[in-house]
């Protein structure tokens, strides 16, 4: 077994893909439907995820799962809230798992990684994480990423040759809930900069909001087991920036379109991409809430979802009492 296999062929599943092909080894995609499966075998372009890439010859696609089991390292690229499902599906699991999808389960409130360990108990768990947009990825652009791993140094050491290329960069880390944590956590704040985008209310409000909102972020994965140092890093400050200033990023599209008037249905509707923030917004204000962590930013942007006007909700941020910057509450 040689194969890297990539399951999810969305955006950021072919981008790896794509890039994992990029110094010619045999990379396997699995796409939901066989349809595109075939689509991307015979015309080496995913149209529907990620059109402007043409595709190496070595990705082969195919829509079976159990094509999968030839793989001696899987990338989880489905969406946060389908993880599960897929793996129930899987009957055999290669020793590394490599989550690449940003999110906490909202039926159940569980890390992406111990949705795996439940489902793969035998296997070792790593979280790639970090600053990518899918299109430069798969353009060969560089980029630089946190590849934590649970499974410690010996699981880097398996992972790290099959996964850097030229222009793609892990650095190490064993801090796997700290990574989760930043990429789930910045999906929901990318929301809040797109609302603060879509009113207009200028570079100097992103700004203080992406600072404040880190704030929230670092004081959650602190509190959930992760490392400072960690949430300081690519995967999340890095991430962070990189999600709440572009509108290539889906989640801040979305807080766009609910600054600029749109109901969340209307925003969230006949979407082909999924913006994970607003599945992990509920769920991320729970666990807040059962910590102890104010997070009054992730709570703004429930309210939006949940139909309040975007005009009140930054007025009701902009009236919260006045206090010390390093303040907890």
């Amino acid at each position: 077994m040689s194969q890297i296999g990539v399951v999810g062929a969305g955006a950021w599943g072919t981008a790896l893909a794509q890039m994992l092909a990029s110094d010619g080894r045999e990379v396997m995609l699995w796409a939901l439907d066989d349809g595109l499966a075939d689509a991307i075998n015979e015309t080496r372009c995913n149209a529907l995820y990620l059109p402007s890439a043409t595709l190496a010859p070595t990705i082969r696609a195919t829509g079976k799962l159990g094509d999968m089991a030839s793989c001696e390292i899987l990338l989880m690229v489905t969406p946060a809230q389908h993880l599960g499902s897929v793996l129930g599906q899987m009957d055999r699991f290669p020793q590394d798992l490599v989550l690449c999808s940003k999110g906490i389960e909202q039926s159940s409130g569980r890390m992406m990684n111990d949705v795996a360990h439940e489902a793969a108990p035998g296997a070792d768990i790593a979280v790639l994480s970090g600053p990518t947009f899918a299109h430069e990825v798969a353009d060969g652009l560089p980029a630089a990423v946190t590849l934590a791993c649970g499974g410690g140094d010996a699981q880097w050491e398996r992972l790290s040759p099959k996964i850097a290329r030229p222009a793609f960069r892990p650095y190490f880390s064993d801090d796997v809930a700290g990574a989760e944590i930043g990429g789930a956590v910045k999906n929901v704040l990318a929301i809040a900069c797109g609302v603060v985008d879509g009113l207009g209310l200028g570079q100097n409000a992103r700004s203080a909001l992406i600072t404040r909102g880190f704030t929230e972020m670092l004081r959650f994965g602190v509190a959930l087991g992760g490392q400072a140092e960690t949430l300081n890093g690519l995967c999340g400050l890095g991430d962070l920036v990189l999600t709440c200033s572009s509108t290539s990023s889906r989640n801040f599209s979305l807080g766009k379109a609910l600054g600029q008037g749109m109901s969340a249905q209307e925003a969230l509707a006949d979407k082909r991409t999924v913006a994970e923030g607003a599945h992990t917004a509920p769920v991320l204000r729970d666990l807040a809430r059962q910590h102890g962590v104010s997070m009054p930013i992730t709570d703004a942007v429930n309210a939006l979802l949940e139909g309040e006007a975007a005009k009140d909700v930054v007025q009701t941020l902009l009236a919260r009492p006045l206090k010390a910057e390093g303040h907890h509450a």
